[in-house]
């Protein structure tokens, strides 16, 4: 059954169809289609190129139950127009490092990873992805102060959360950010240019994408748990919102490259809704 519901999840994180298969996809493309997919869309394209997988829609089932009955030509794609994607759970999940956080409550309990507050995702099942010797040291992903913080990546998290990315000059200088009410009267941008994160998992929560489940017919929450590097973040205007910034004139592969060393993946987070 967790086989099952995790691939699921996946589906309704990515809007593609996950089905179990030899592959040779990581959590980190993962994360980076998911991340690519929320960003190509702000910038108003309709598919992505990922190399192995071709082209991905951007369009999917956003605001409906993937499960549910097929929807009328204007509420989007159906099922089988989705692109699938294939992953071998035993390559993908670490269930070592599963842990179960449904009964806890940390109360006044304090949590560090990077040097900096760890909320604890209470209340939800983490299923740990497979990153460990995947990249140059696993560091990152410790306890120490030179690990990188956790954050949350929900799928409805983007631009439309009141923040803007006003830029001029260099893409690599510092972005500034502006509400959206006030920038809308100097400039059309709704949405700053990149992927979206918070440390707050409540936040995570409220933007988190919800699925029915073919297996027990229960509707469930999923959130992406991360490592964010500290030193490609940008800190957001609103509270508890970061963005990795990406330049919108890099290359296809430099993003690619810009989303993998700045946020990685290492949890699947699922609740009951």
């Amino acid at each position: 059954m967790a086989d099952s519901l995790v691939l699921e999840a996946l589906s309704a994180l990515s809007g593609c169809s996950v089905e179990r298969g030899a592959s040779t996809l990581t959590p980190q493309d993962f994360v980076n289609i998911v991340a690519l997919k929320e960003y190509y869309k702000q910038e108003g394209f309709k598919t992505l190129e990922y190399p192995s997988l071709g082209s991905l829609s951007l369009q999917d089932l956003d605001g409906e139950d993937l499960y549910s009955s097929p929807p009328a030509l204007t509420e989007g794609p159906q099922e089988s127009h989705r692109t699938k994607l294939k992953i071998n759970p035993e390559d993908f999940f670490h269930p070592q490092y599963d842990y179960d956080f449904s009964n806890i409550k940390d109360g006044n309990k304090a949590f560090l990873r990077g040097g900096e507050p760890y909320i604890r995702p209470c209340g939800w099942k983490r299923f740990a992805l497979r990153v460990t010797k995947k990249y140059d040291d696993d560091v990152w992903l410790g306890k120490r102060t030179d690990s990188w913080p956790v954050s949350y990546h929900a799928k409805n998290m983007d631009g439309s959360l009141g923040i803007i990315l006003s830029h001029g000059g260099n893409p690599e200088d510092t972005p500034k950010f502006l509400d959206a009410a006030a920038a809308s009267l100097v400039t059309g941008e709704t949405r700053g240019q990149g992927v979206y994160s918070t440390p707050d998992i409540k936040m995570a929560e409220k933007y988190c994408r919800r699925f029915k489940s073919k297996v027990d017919g229960k509707t469930y929450k999923v959130v992406l748990q991360n490592r964010i590097n500290p030193e490609k973040r940008k800190e957001c205007q609103r509270e508890n919102t970061w963005l990795v910034y990406v330049p919108k004139d890099c290359s296809d592969v430099e993003k690619r490259a810009m989303v993998q060393e700045s946020i990685r993946p290492y949890g699947l987070l699922l609740r009951q809704a």
